[in-house]
């Protein structure tokens, strides 16, 4: 009896999937719920498992193809039997129920022959995350037992190599070709959308930072002891940002053809950069959310983010955007919207700077802001005001805490 293996049902927003690795060839045994093979979308990377243990009979999806929902990739020959001990011994080290691996880890694991034992995690509950992989892959091409060979790059730290000159001459100036991932070309074709499809414009303002960093620095020990989560800015970001947006709708709303679309309800997206792109996971309803909320919900996409593991829904939606480039050390930027959305709002590095309070210069902690907002529908009054709303309520947090 043969039994199908087929692609998981996508969501409506995703018409097709690529076959990124399967983990298993035609005549090797799989157990019940074991990955198969992992695809990848525009926006996650689904792990189809087997359905029942058997013998992989037959792929009939190779590597590189295209799949859409329903579409049959292998057959599974029911009643064969599983892996035994010695073949176990034999097999690279796989993660235990304990610390599973995310498809993109379990690449890295089976590529380079590794033992997640060895591997400290960094992850939610010691799970390893594809960061920690890659750290360990550098410690040991860096350590004194290492050969004088370079170690090779992972080939799921990069894309598959499509072209690769081996000329005397490339060796001096070395090209590669390798194609464009599902996730940055979605990256790519909204990002273009956004500008050849909206009136965009950006506006400035800057915030003095002492207030909230002084009040973080107050409260941050006891706050992390309550909550088992740090402080950190972008909770009062987050919280600037709905008090501005209930206090200027416009800039949560959306156009749809000749309709505006008033959204009454908060979910905001916080840009995340990945190795595999940027990705924009969703907190909804974020105003009922308070800051303890809010922190933990920004790690845990965090930690899903970087272990390849977030799901549709943690990605669906979205009524305004907050993209952090002051990590990375960004002093001033223009974002570009996140389609549908008319507004973004740029955080950048916080840096000492000059500035004069009562006749005086001073050293304060200033950050830049930065507002992108659609003109079709955000008039430039409006989007001064939200920004300057934003610089009030971080300057003075108290309108935070005390909701005034």
């Amino acid at each position: 009896m043969s039994i199908e293996v087929r692609v998981p049902n996508l969501p409506e927003s995703v018409s097709d999937a690529t076959v990124v690795n399967w983990h298993k060839k035609a005549g090797d045994n799989v157990n019940k719920n074991e990955s198969l093979v992992d695809l990848e979308t525009d926006k996650v990377v689904l792990e189809v498992t087997a359905p029942e243990s058997g013998l992989l009979q037959e792929i009939l999806t190779a590597t590189g193809a295209v799949v859409t929902s329903g579409e049959l990739m292998a057959l599974i020959s029911a009643g064969s039997a599983t892996v035994t001990p010695a073949q176990t011994s034999e097999a690279i080290p796989q993660a235990t129920a304990e610390t599973p691996l995310s498809p993109s880890v379990r690449r890295l694991i089976n590529e380079n022959t590794l033992n997640p034992a060895e591997i400290i995690g960094t992850g939610k509950s010691g799970r390893l995350t594809k960061t920690d992989v890659l750290d360990h892959l550098n410690k040991q091409s860096h350590s004194p037992t290492a050969t004088t060979t370079e170690t090779p790059i992972p080939a799921s730290a990069i894309s598959p190599v499509i072209e690769l000159s081996t000329t005397p001459a490339s060796n001096l100036r070395p090209e590669q070709r390798v194609p464009m991932t599902r996730l940055r070309a979605k990256v790519a074709e909204r990002l273009l959308q956004a500008q050849q499809n909206a009136a965009m414009l950006t506006t400035f303002n800057e915030v003095n930072m002492q207030n909230v960093i002084d009040l973080r620095n107050q409260y941050k020990t006891r706050f992390e002891q309550k909550h088992n989560v740090k402080l950190g800015f972008m909770s009062f970001f987050v919280k600037a940002s709905v008090e501005a947006l209930k206090k200027f709708p416009a800039i949560n709303a959306s156009i749809d053809g000749n309709d505006i679309i008033y959204h009454g309800y908060y979910d905001l997206g916080i840009a995340v950069s990945t190795p595999r792109g940027l990705i924009v996971p969703v907190l909804h309803d974020v105003d009922q959310l308070d800051f303890a909320g809010i922190e933990k919900s920004i790690v845990d996409y965090g930690e899903k983010a970087r272990a390849g593991t977030l799901s549709y829904d943690d990605l669906k939606g979205g009524t305004f955007t907050i993209t952090n480039g002051g990590v990375f050390g960004s002093m001033l930027s223009t974002p570009i919207l996140n389609p549908p959305q008319c507004a973004i709002l740029g955080m950048h590095a916080i840096k000492d700077r000059a500035v004069v309070e009562n006749g005086q210069i001073v050293i304060r902690p200033i950050m830049y802001l930065a507002l992108s907002y659609d003109h079709r529908l955000v008039d430039g009054r409006e989007a001064v005001q939200f920004l300057v709303t934003i610089k009030e309520c971080l300057e003075a947090p108290a309108h935070l805490l005390l909701n005034i």
